[in-house]
């Protein structure tokens, strides 16, 4: 939820919007936002953490925005351009808006959504658009930048994402709540009850989490206050048709400046029955998938160590929607290895440095490669040292020895030669992580 929507929004003192018209002095609300008043600095905000979101998680899960009305829907679509331009200049339907203003353009991008195997559009922007009616089973995301206000409407949105699609790789999906309005629908019967835990995380102005802690009630907002524009979706012959009310001429004032960040963060996900959401802190989640793996830390250890072991145990954590860097980021242990972060969320096990672990490896094993010449060794130490600053993908070969210090020994070629041979390489590397996680 935005700080907007939580605290809701007053303008200065005379103040005038984009085209000069004074704003009126009031307190304007969740229900206002895009009606009465468009805060393009909310709207920054929301595209910001969807685009930041999806950089931890997956930049190419199918999403969907819901949007208050086509104008902000368009609007979305262009800072949510701006700021995955990067992928847009590779695929330009990255981002659509999918209206009944794009016509047979629009129905092209949400059948090209629906299908299975297409990667682009990844992001839709609509309003009220998808609410019933579309299959789109790879969903992995359902934003909502406007209140949704029925328990049906509720249910049929949330609807989009609930497919589980396991030969895909679908196994969850998340809800990003912007309004604060999806909480309280969360109460009716046939979903799982109130939400177990709700988590609070404060977002800095540039949109990184800096402090998360457990709340006991989310945001709630009384239906009563909303009032709802409805669009359909119409299924016939010819796929879907995109139907809307006539637009309804509304007096909004434009407000460019200000500053709005993102105050809380809800996400909901499927429980393993694939039946049922609920609401649980991405910490416990994340220890929950590890332990369904592993009962212990030294089970956990005797796979990790051997590297190819290991990178099958990041892709099964990763289908469950593990991210290293985002745990990290929520527990403040970006300098702990990967295997130390799961073993403590998981198990409770106490947390060491990267540069604790190579520090050990060093002064405890000075006899590990003696078998190797003076320059080799001093690699190995190099290595391990990058280990330390940057983390284990530094272990990766050939590519970290193209790169200083290690580049300064010579060409790939040379350095593998110092070892007698790419065998002999990887044989020190692998030996190296070994010992790194034998304790």
């Amino acid at each position: 939820i935005t700080s907007a929507d939580a605290a809701g929004w007053r303008p200065s003192k005379g103040e005038l919007d984009r085209y000069g018209r004074e704003i009126p002095d009031e307190e304007y609300q969740t229900k206002d936002f895009e009606k009465a008043v468009s805060l393009r600095m909310r709207t920054e905000a929301i595209a910001k953490h969807i685009t930041d979101f999806m950089k931890k998680t997956d930049r190419f899960a199918k999403t969907l925005v819901f949007c208050v009305d086509q104008e902000h829907a368009d609007e979305m679509r262009q800072l949510l351009n701006n700021l995955n331009s990067d992928l847009v200049q590779k695929h330009p339907n990255y981002v659509c808006r999918v209206t009944a203003d794009e016509g047979g353009v629009g129905k092209r991008h949400l059948s090209d959504f629906q299908e299975l195997e297409t990667d682009t559009p990844v992001i839709l922007t609509t309003s009220q658009l998808l609410t019933t009616g579309v299959d789109a089973p790879m969903v992995k995301n359902v934003a909502l930048a406007r209140v949704v206000g029925s328990i049906s409407e509720f249910k049929q949105i949330i609807g989009r994402g609930t497919r589980v699609r396991e030969d895909y790789g679908k196994l969850f999906f998340s809800i990003l709540d912007y309004t604060g309005a999806a909480t309280r629908h969360f109460a009716d019967p046939e979903f799982d009850g109130e939400p177990e835990l709700v988590t609070e995380a404060v977002i800095d102005d540039e949109g990184q989490v800096v402090e998360e802690e457990q709340i006991d009630d989310g945001p709630t907002v009384d239906p009563d206050e909303f009032d709802e524009d409805s669009e359909e979706i119409i299924i016939d012959g010819d796929g879907p048709e995109i139907v809307e009310p006539p637009e309804v001429e509304r007096r909004k004032f434009y407000v460019d400046g200000g500053h709005v960040e993102v105050a809380h963060q809800v996400v909901y996900e499927m429980d393993a029955s694939g039946n049922q959401l609920r609401v649980i802190q991405y910490t416990d989640y994340s220890a929950e998938a590890v332990r369904t793996l592993f009962r212990t830390v030294d089970e956990l250890r005797a796979v990790w160590r051997a590297p190819a072991d290991r990178i099958e145990v990041i892709e099964k954590l990763a289908e469950k929607g593990i991210d290293f860097e985002h745990l990290a980021e929520l527990t403040g242990t970006s300098e702990s290895d990967p295997f130390d972060l799961l073993c403590h969320v998981a198990f409770d096990a106490p947390l060491r440095t990267r540069r604790e672990r190579a520090e050990r490896l060093k002064n405890g094993r000075k006899d590990l490669f003696d078998e190797y010449g003076p320059e080799a060794r001093a690699i190995l130490t190099e290595l391990l040292d990058k280990y330390a600053e940057h983390g284990p993908a530094e272990f990766k070969l050939p590519d970290t020895l193209r790169v200083p210090p290690i580049s300064a020994h010579g060409n790939v070629a040379e350095i593998i030669s110092l070892f007698g041979g790419p065998e002999k390489l990887q044989e020190a590397v692998a030996a190296l992580q070994d010992e790194l996680y034998a304790a």
